[in-house]
Formats: C-alpha cells, structure tokens, sequence
C-alpha cells in the first residue's frame, strides 16, 4: 500500500476510538499469521506439512470480499467466532481465512500508525533543526534592527533578549516535565525525546513488557501528575492521554491478579497464621516498578487477607464502583471519595471494564495518624463466570507542601479485591492492600500498627466489609429475632440505624482533619501535639445544632487488652465511673438494642438516665457499638425525646441535631505489647478519646481560650476516670 493511501486512513474518516481498541487487540493480533501478503492460516498450514520443494499457496481475496471486511473492521476491528462464522458464510471463506485477514489488519493498521506519528516527528524535528540553525546565525552575526548594519559586539537586542527570556522558561518547563516522568515510570527520560510542535510540549511514552512507551503526551501533562491540572485538550490530545491511563491500569491488573493468586515465598504468614504480609525481595524480583522506585524516605506496607461476605459479587462490585455506595460500606475508613472522570464504561451493561478516575481520603480513627490521600485509577474486569476484580492504583506522587492540611506523603500501589462467588449466594474476597508512605509523619506509638496492616491494610477492608455486610443482611430481614426492650417496627429499626450512622460520620470527622469536612483545625500552644482541637459554626443546618462547636480528641496507650476495655466501655452499669455527664444522675437503663450483627456488642442501643429525684427529667443516649480483631468502637450522644420518637416511629433521622463523643480502641501490635519505649507489659491497646460540645448557641459567637481550656479538661478527666476505674497508672 503505498504512501498516499496510508495517510488516508488517517483522514477526516478516521475513527480516533480505533487506536485503544488496536492497543488492546495488537498483544493478541501478534502472531506468525501476520503478514500484509493475506496468507491465509490455513494455507500455511498445508505448507509447513509439506516438503520443502513445494512452494506455499497463496489466497488473494476479491475486490467484494475485501470491501465487505473492511466496512466491517470499521465498525469492529476484533469479531468473536460467532461473527466471524457469519462472515465466513457470507462471503465463501473459511473462518480461519477471516480470523488471519482481520489479525492482518489490525497489524498493518498499527504499522501505519506509527508510521504516520514517525513521520511527524521527524517533521517537527527538522523543523526545530532549521530554527536552530537561524538562530545561531543570527546570533554570529548580529544586525542593528535600526540600520542593518552589523551591530556593534556586546550589544543584545531587546527582541534577542527577549527570546533567552523565553528560551530560558521553556527549559525549565521541559526539564520540569522530564523529572515527573521520571518519577512515574521510573526510567530516565532524555529531553531529546521531547519535540516542540506549536509551542507545546510533547511526550513519547508508551507500554512495552508492562512499562510506558509510544504515547503521545501534551503541554498539559495527563491528569494525576499534577493536582491542579485537567483535561480540557483537544479530542486528538486526550484520545492519546487516556489511552496511558488505560495502559496503566491494565498493568495494574494484571500484577494484582497475580498477587491475589500468588503463594509462598512472595507471601509470608503472619504469627496467626490469618493473614498475610509480602515478601519485599520476591517481589521486586517478579515486578518490575509500576510506578517507579520508591521514593526516598517512604517505608512498604503490603498485607493479604482473605474472607467470606454475605454478599454476592455482582451487588459487592456495584457498590466498589459507586463513590457514595463505596463510603457507606467503609464509613470509618473513607473520609471522602469524590469521582473525577469517567475514562471508560463497562460492556455489556455491566461494570467490567470500567475505568474511573477517583480522590479519596482514607483514614485511621487518631489524631496521631494523618490521612492518607491519593488520587487513583479504579479498574473493573470480569474474569471469568463468577470471578471479579477491582483494582486501585495511583497516578499522583506526593502533594503540594504547601497544602494546609496534613495529608500524609504516599501512594498505593495496584491493590484491590477479587470476588469469588459461592453457590451458597455469599462471596470469597480475597483483598490485597499495597501502599509506599513516609513513615515519619506518623506518630511512633501507631508505626508497628499501621505497618501491620491493621491502619490501612486488608484484615481491616475485610473486617469492615463483613461487619457492614452483616449489619445490611439483618436490616433487610424481616424474620430476625429482636433484642430490644422496646416494640420498634422494621422502618423504626432502620431509621435508627441510620440515624447511628450519622452520629459515627459526625464523631470521625471532629478527630482526624479531612478538606472535605467542615472543621477547621485550631493551633493551641498551652495543648500538646498529641491533642487535636477543632472547631466549626452551623447556622442551624438539618442534624446540627446552632452555634458554635468545638472537638477534641486525643490518643493514648493503656496496659489492657482491646476486647476487655471495649466491654468496660460498653457496660452500661459501669458508665457512672468514667462519664462525667452521666454522673450523679443514677443508674443508667437499656430502654432499646438493635443487633447488627451476630458478634456479641455490635449493636445499636439507647440508653436513658434516671435521676436521683423522681422529679428530674431523664437523659436519653443514643450509642453505637461495634468490635471486630482490627478495633473497636463506642459513640454515644444525647437525643431529643421528641425527635427521637419520631425516629423510632420510621419518621426521617436526619433533623435529629446530634454532638457525638466516643472511643475507638485499636490493638497495640509492638512487641510484648508495650509501647515503643515503654516499660513493657503483657498486653495494651490504644485509646482514641473524642468529644464534641457546644460553646456557644450563637452561629456569630466567638470562640474563647477557656472554651478550649474545658473541652481538654473534660477529656482529661475522662481519661483520668477510666485510669482509676481500670486501676492503670
């Protein structure tokens, strides 16, 4: 074909879609059947069986069948069987004729592409070649803009000056441009591969034995190197751009499959034999760098865990790939998630295949753990019947330093799930979490923990998505048993629940710092760095009261395991001894308890005070408790009587003004259970105390230093009081 027909296969009728599906079809398309000849497989087949003197056959197809195969590569230039049988009838040839002539086409098309991106190139360069010349010769032999006489040396005219201005800016941005590179895919990128066309910069990047090579990058670099960057390009531009995100999260794919189904030696188990940590040297020998070295400073976190949900995949996938769906199912754990882009639907009407392009913000429950944010690429596959994937990778390295809030450096490597499912209608999951941070923004006594796994790893995805899991199976249940001491319909049950929820969202976010949240961190010099004080204003919004709130929360280590201060945390009956609001008002009642699970204490309860004159008007709590191996939690708040019977008649929960404080519990993973230079000990967890209090009941009320001063001597004394009680120094 000669050069004027190539080039109009890229004219005005070129489909621009076309280059992503040859991407994906070329690895498969490459075979000793690819000739441009239009040898067909069968026809080779006869040659090789036999003798070496008899030449090779050759088909050549008529001008109608070659018009017909090409209207329909235009439409789909990777038939399955089914269409190809259907070609083959139609046109009278056999299928592996139309398997060979499609794979041949897919072939040349990919050649002539890169030969018309070749071609461009070598334009752009002589281009750039003959301006450099003109240049030098006109900076040999300077002229007077004024006179055209030679000019006199030493003398720069303004427009010369104007061009080293110039000259010098754009080395920069190039120079710029090559370190983010070089960061991303880990190999060096010389500026001689960068070309210039039209005062932009361009990219040769692309995928080749899963790193990046042969795609066209622009001046605006692809999103998710730069946080302050977008899409917004030509059609041509971002065709190119999204085809390297595509590229990399097929890259991420297929390593997380691999390590799903990997076994020893690149996993190791831990003492428990439960989960999983990997082993660093077998897999930087079975992995090349996804997304380049690892940065100085940062420390590996990669853990596996495995477990049975009661959810099917299709529903788990589902809500994997909705962001509001997503945050429900890991309330404590997400922060914030916020969909950017959509980069590709799935197929068939189903999710596989999707691509979404995501920022989230995870959290661990201590002011002492800053939140990790990335912005990542989400990657759904169907892998066979009744196997799925998804997979999480990111496209950000660092933050701006600048950024106000305390975002922890990382980034997560391809980690992600695969649902399996059961014939029971439940789901295997087996999650793999792989992260790369700095580990010195952490605060030593959470370092073991986290680099556990247990902060951010899989036993905690796992332990959260079967709690969640269980609690949705028995709120959809009509026939459970109810454990309450009060007659609460299937609708009274659900908006307390959900009113439950509300309160632990709002008790996460006064203790770690989120920008999608509305509390704004205070500096207190006379408070030390392990107290976190915040406060916001309402102006009466729905759920909150009106004025002015201030949160508090702190961290601490204490010689007592998980399960045995989370049920002193709980009992009811023992309340009196750590909770200064209840104290002196008497005992403390269960008036109601919805299980949300089968593990005893994950539930939700409401709690009423008696005072100690018949007179005085009781006190209603609503608390929240739930425990699994990764921590454990209890939040608690006043109601409203009369809004809370409106709740528990089905009513709508999200009126309910709420103030939540609580504790989340995790366990103390350092050797012997003591805290990094402690005095050791046969056991410790980590308490996490939070309270939220209202300072002022005017939205325009200002915030004063003995507002601060109480809030943190209220949480002193709390945790004074469960000292005492627990007898712990």
């Amino acid at each position: 074909m000669d050069a004027h027909v190539e080039m109009g296969l890229l004219g005005e009728n070129f489909d621009p879609s076309l280059i992503a599906r040859i991407r994906d079809d070329g690895y498969e398309s490459r075979s000793g059947s690819d000739n441009f000849d239009g040898v067909s497989g069968e026809d080779d087949q006869d040659a090789a069986d036999d003798t070496p003197q008899r030449s090779k056959k050759y088909h050549r197809h008529t001008p109608h069948q070659i018009q017909e195969l090409e209207n329909f590569f235009k439409e789909c230039p990777h038939p399955d069987e089914k269409q190809r049988l259907e070609l083959s009838r139609r046109l009278g040839l056999e299928t592996k004729q139309v398997k060979f002539w499609f794979q041949n086409r897919r072939t040349q098309m990919k050649t002539q592409l890169e030969r018309h991106e070749n071609h461009f190139l070598r334009q752009e360069n002589d281009k750039l070649r003959a301006e450099n010349s003109m240049m030098k010769e006109a900076m040999a032999n300077p002229v007077c803009n004024n006179c055209g006489s030679p000019a006199i040396p030493g003398q720069i005219s303004f427009e010369e000056h104007q061009l080293r201005i110039e000259n010098a800016r754009l080395k920069d941005e190039l120079n710029r441009i090559c370190a983010l590179a070089n960061k991303f895919l880990g190999r060096p990128i010389s500026t001689m591969a960068l070309a210039t066309p039209n005062s932009g910069l361009e990219l040769a990047i692309g995928r080749s034995n899963n790193t990046m090579s042969g795609i066209g990058l622009g001046s605006s670099f692809p999103v998710g190197f730069d946080m302050g960057m977008t899409m917004q390009m030509g059609n041509d531009q971002a065709q190119v751009e999204r085809s390297m995100l595509i590229d990399l999260a097929l890259a991420a794919m297929e390593e997380l499959m691999k390590m799903a189904q990997g076994d020893a030696p690149l996993w190791i188990k831990t003492l428990d034999g439960g989960n999983e940590v990997l082993n660093l040297e077998e897999y930087a020998r079975i992995f090349p760098p996804c997304l380049g070295p690892k940065p100085p400073g940062y420390v590996t976190e990669a853990t596996r865990g495995t477990g049975v949900v009661t959810i099917n995949s299709l529903a788990l996938v589902e809500t994997l790939m909705d962001m509001n769906r997503w945050v429900e199912m890991f309330p404590t754990m997400i922060a914030r998630a916020l969909p950017l882009d959509v980069i590709s639907n799935g197929v068939g009407g189903t999710r596989s295949s999707t691509l979404l392009l995501l920022e989230a913000e995870l959290q661990m429950l201590s002011p002492l753990v800053p939140v990790r944010q990335t912005r990542l690429l989400r990657f759904c596959k169907q892998q066979t019947e009744n196997l799925w994937a998804v997979v999480d990778v990111s496209v950000e390295i660092g933050r701006d330093p600048t950024n106000a809030h305390p975002f922890v450096a990382c980034r997560r490597l391809p980690s992600g799930c695969l649902v399996q499912d059961m014939p029971n209608g439940y789901s295997k999951v087996t999650w793999v979490e792989h992260w790369q941070y700095d580990e010195n923004v952490v605060h030593h006594l959470y370092r073991p923990m986290v680099n556990a796994g247990i902060g951010f790893g899989a036993p905690r995805w796992i332990a959260a998505l079967q709690r969640q899991c269980e609690c949705l199976a028995i709120l959809l249940s009509s026939s459970l048993p109810i454990d309450d001491h009060a007659t609460l319909s299937q609708g009274g049950r659900r908006s307390m629940v959900k009113l439950a929820q509300r309160m632990t969202d709002n008790f996460c976010s006064g203790i770690i710092a989120s920008s999608g949240l509305r509390w704004d961190s205070l500096r207190v010099e006379t408070l030390g760095d392990d107290v976190k004080v915040m406060t916001r204003k309402s102006e009466g919004e729905p759920g909150d009261p009106p004025g002015v709130m201030l949160s508090a929360a702190t961290s601490i280590w204490l010689p007592l395991s998980q399960q045995s201060l989370f049920d002193f945390l709980r009992d009811q009956r023992r309340r009196f001894e750590w909770d200064i609001l209840s104290n002196g008002a008497g005992t403390m009642q269960e008036v109601a308890l919805i299980a949300k699970g089968q593990t005893h204490g994950n539930c939700v309860s409401l709690l009423r005070t008696n005072g100690a004159n018949g007179n005085e008007t009781s006190m209603v709590m609503l608390q929240e408790t739930w425990t699994d191996a990764t921590g454990s939690m209890v939040v608690y708040a006043p109601v409203d009587v009369q809004s809370l019977n409106v709740v528990m008649s089905g009513g709508d929960s999200s009126y309910v003004a709420l103030l939540p404080s609580g504790f989340a519990i995790h366990p103390d993973v350092s050797r012997n259970g003591s805290p990094p230079g402690g005095d050791g000990g046969s056991g410790g967890s980590l308490l996490t105390v939070g309270l939220q209090i209202l300072v002022n009941s005017l939205p325009t009320g200002k915030l004063t230093v003995e507002s601060i001063e109480t809030v943190n001597n209220l949480m002193t004394a709390t945790v004074q009081k469960i000292k005492e009680a627990l007898r712990v120094a």
